[in-house]
C-alpha cells in the first residue's frame, strides 16, 4: 500500500533551520539522503521530493473555461507542506518507522496518510 510522508514547515522551524551552522544544515541534508538510499534499497521508495517557497505558488480558478491564478501564499496558516516521500510498504507501521526517523519528526512536523487507490 502506498502512504504519503509529509514534512510539514513552520515559521519556527524555518528560522531554526535558518539559524544553523552550514555543518549543521549538512547533517540535516544526510539524513534526507540516507532516507532516500534505505528506502530505494528496500524497494519501498515511489518518489521523494522537496518542495519550493510557498511565496511562489499559484492557486487557479477555472470559470466558463477561463482559467486565472493568484499568487501564493493563500491562507494565514503556521505550516506549509515542505516535501515528501511516497512510499510503498507493507503497512502503515512500516511507513511510520521510515517517518520517524526524519529530523523535522522531533518538532513534530512529520505526518503519514494512506494514498487513496482509484478504481
Amino acid at each position: 500500500m502506498k502512504y504519503l510522508i509529509m514534512i510539514q514547515m513552520n515559521p519556527s522551524a524555518r528560522a531554526m533551520w535558518e539559524g544553523m551552522t552550514d555543518d549543521q544544515r549538512a547533517e540535516g541534508y544526510q539524513i534526507h539522503k540516507e532516507m532516500v538510499s534505505r528506502l530505494e534499497a528496500s524497494g519501498e521508495l515511489v518518489i521523494s521530493e522537496a518542495l519550493g517557497d510557498i511565496s511562489l505558488n499559484k492557486r487557479l480558478n477555472v470559470q466558463d473555461g477561463v482559467v486565472t491564478t493568484t499568487d501564493g501564499p493563500f491562507a494565514e496558516v503556521k505550516e506549509y507542506l515542505a516535501g515528501f516521500y511516497l512510499v510503498d510498504c507493507e503497512n502503515i507501521d512500516r511507513a511510520i518507522e521510515h517517518a520517524a526517523r526524519l529530523p523535522e519528526a522531533e518538532l513534530g512536523l512529520v505526518e503519514v496518510r494512506p494514498v487513496m487507490e482509484l478504481p
